[in-house]
Protein backbone atom coordinates (compact mmCIF):
# COMPACT_ATOMS: atom_id res chain seq x y z
CA UNK A 1 0.00 0.00 0.00
CA UNK A 2 0.94 3.23 -1.00
CA UNK A 3 0.16 5.57 2.21
CA UNK A 4 1.63 8.76 1.12
CA UNK A 5 -1.06 8.19 -2.28
CA UNK A 6 -3.65 10.93 -2.93
CA UNK A 7 -5.76 7.80 -3.93
CA UNK A 8 -7.69 6.27 -0.56
CA UNK A 9 -6.23 2.95 0.94
CA UNK A 10 -9.23 0.93 0.08
CA UNK A 11 -9.42 2.43 -3.24
CA UNK A 12 -5.80 1.00 -3.65
CA UNK A 13 -6.95 -2.38 -2.21
CA UNK A 14 -9.60 -2.66 -4.69
CA UNK A 15 -7.65 -1.88 -7.71
CA UNK A 16 -5.12 -4.62 -6.59
CA UNK A 17 -8.08 -6.93 -6.55
CA UNK A 18 -8.97 -5.89 -10.01
CA UNK A 19 -5.59 -6.23 -10.77
CA UNK A 20 -5.25 -9.75 -9.95
CA UNK A 21 -8.46 -10.59 -11.55
CA UNK A 22 -7.35 -9.33 -14.87
CA UNK A 23 -3.45 -11.07 -14.54
CA UNK A 24 -5.70 -13.99 -14.79
CA UNK A 25 -4.72 -14.93 -10.96
CA UNK A 26 -8.38 -15.21 -9.83
CA UNK A 27 -11.07 -15.99 -12.32
CA UNK A 28 -14.77 -16.02 -12.29
CA UNK A 29 -16.15 -18.14 -9.21
CA UNK A 30 -12.53 -18.10 -7.51
CA UNK A 31 -13.38 -17.15 -3.60
CA UNK A 32 -10.84 -14.71 -2.91
CA UNK A 33 -9.13 -14.16 0.85
CA UNK A 34 -11.62 -13.63 3.51
CA UNK A 35 -11.47 -9.72 4.71
CA UNK A 36 -9.72 -10.52 7.86
CA UNK A 37 -7.32 -12.17 5.39
CA UNK A 38 -6.52 -9.91 3.53
CA UNK A 39 -6.27 -6.90 6.43
CA UNK A 40 -3.54 -9.36 8.15
CA UNK A 41 -1.80 -9.36 4.80
CA UNK A 42 -2.01 -6.08 3.74
CA UNK A 43 -1.10 -4.32 7.34
CA UNK A 44 -4.31 -2.22 7.28
CA UNK A 45 -7.53 -2.08 9.08
CA UNK A 46 -10.41 -5.24 8.39
CA UNK A 47 -12.62 -1.94 8.11
CA UNK A 48 -10.31 -0.28 4.83
CA UNK A 49 -10.64 -3.93 3.55
CA UNK A 50 -14.35 -3.84 3.96
CA UNK A 51 -14.77 -0.65 2.58
CA UNK A 52 -12.81 -1.70 -0.54
CA UNK A 53 -14.53 -4.82 -0.63
CA UNK A 54 -18.13 -2.92 -0.33
CA UNK A 55 -17.26 -0.93 -3.02
CA UNK A 56 -16.32 -3.92 -5.09
CA UNK A 57 -19.51 -5.67 -4.42
CA UNK A 58 -21.59 -2.50 -5.70
CA UNK A 59 -19.37 -2.84 -9.25
CA UNK A 60 -20.27 -6.24 -9.41
CA UNK A 61 -16.46 -7.33 -9.29
CA UNK A 62 -16.75 -9.56 -6.53
CA UNK A 63 -19.93 -11.76 -4.69
CA UNK A 64 -20.65 -12.20 -0.84
CA UNK A 65 -21.94 -15.64 -0.54
CA UNK A 66 -23.15 -15.82 3.10
CA UNK A 67 -21.62 -17.97 5.47
CA UNK A 68 -18.75 -19.04 2.90
CA UNK A 69 -17.05 -16.02 1.45
CA UNK A 70 -16.61 -13.53 -1.16
CA UNK A 71 -16.32 -14.91 -4.90
CA UNK A 72 -15.16 -13.62 -8.03
CA UNK A 73 -18.26 -12.84 -10.32
CA UNK A 74 -18.22 -14.71 -13.50
CA UNK A 75 -18.10 -11.34 -15.15
CA UNK A 76 -15.90 -9.47 -12.86
CA UNK A 77 -13.18 -9.11 -15.69
CA UNK A 78 -15.84 -7.73 -18.39
CA UNK A 79 -17.14 -5.50 -16.08
CA UNK A 80 -12.91 -4.16 -14.75
CA UNK A 81 -12.70 -3.91 -18.27
CA UNK A 82 -15.22 -1.43 -18.98
CA UNK A 83 -15.35 0.90 -16.13
CA UNK A 84 -10.85 1.12 -16.95
CA UNK A 85 -10.83 2.00 -20.31
CA UNK A 86 -13.93 4.42 -19.55
CA UNK A 87 -11.43 5.72 -16.69
CA UNK A 88 -8.69 6.08 -19.28
CA UNK A 89 -10.58 7.62 -22.19
CA UNK A 90 -11.63 10.13 -19.66
CA UNK A 91 -8.76 10.68 -17.17
CA UNK A 92 -5.22 9.74 -19.17
CA UNK A 93 -6.14 10.42 -23.07
CA UNK A 94 -6.59 13.64 -22.78
CA UNK A 95 -3.27 14.37 -20.96
CA UNK A 96 -1.40 12.22 -23.47
CA UNK A 97 -2.88 14.37 -26.52
CA UNK A 98 -1.84 17.56 -24.88
CA UNK A 99 1.89 16.32 -24.39
CA UNK A 100 1.37 14.38 -28.10
CA UNK A 101 0.36 18.25 -28.99
CA UNK A 102 2.25 20.25 -27.28
CA UNK A 103 5.89 17.65 -28.45
CA UNK A 104 4.65 17.56 -32.35
CA UNK A 105 4.40 13.99 -32.19
CA UNK A 106 1.43 12.50 -34.65
CA UNK A 107 -0.58 9.15 -34.14
CA UNK A 108 1.34 7.71 -36.86
CA UNK A 109 4.68 7.73 -34.90
CA UNK A 110 2.69 6.60 -32.03
CA UNK A 111 1.23 3.24 -33.75
CA UNK A 112 4.71 2.82 -34.71
CA UNK A 113 5.63 2.51 -30.96
CA UNK A 114 3.11 0.77 -29.95
CA UNK A 115 3.35 -1.58 -32.77
CA UNK A 116 6.39 -2.15 -32.14
CA UNK A 117 5.63 -2.80 -28.01
CA UNK A 118 3.13 -5.19 -28.57
CA UNK A 119 5.48 -7.42 -30.94
CA UNK A 120 8.48 -6.96 -27.85
CA UNK A 121 5.83 -8.06 -25.59
CA UNK A 122 4.40 -11.11 -27.22
CA UNK A 123 7.97 -12.19 -27.60
CA UNK A 124 9.15 -11.70 -23.83
CA UNK A 125 11.36 -8.47 -24.76
CA UNK A 126 10.92 -5.44 -22.46
CA UNK A 127 13.06 -3.58 -23.58
CA UNK A 128 11.70 0.04 -25.19
CA UNK A 129 12.58 1.12 -29.01
CA UNK A 130 15.04 3.86 -29.69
Amino acid sequence: MEFNQPKGIYLQIADQVCDRILQGEWNGGDRIPSIRELAVNLGVNPNTVTRSYQSLLDWQIIENRRGIGYFVTIDARANILKERRKDFIREDLPGMFKTMQLLDIGIEEINEYYTSYTVRKAGGGDKPPE
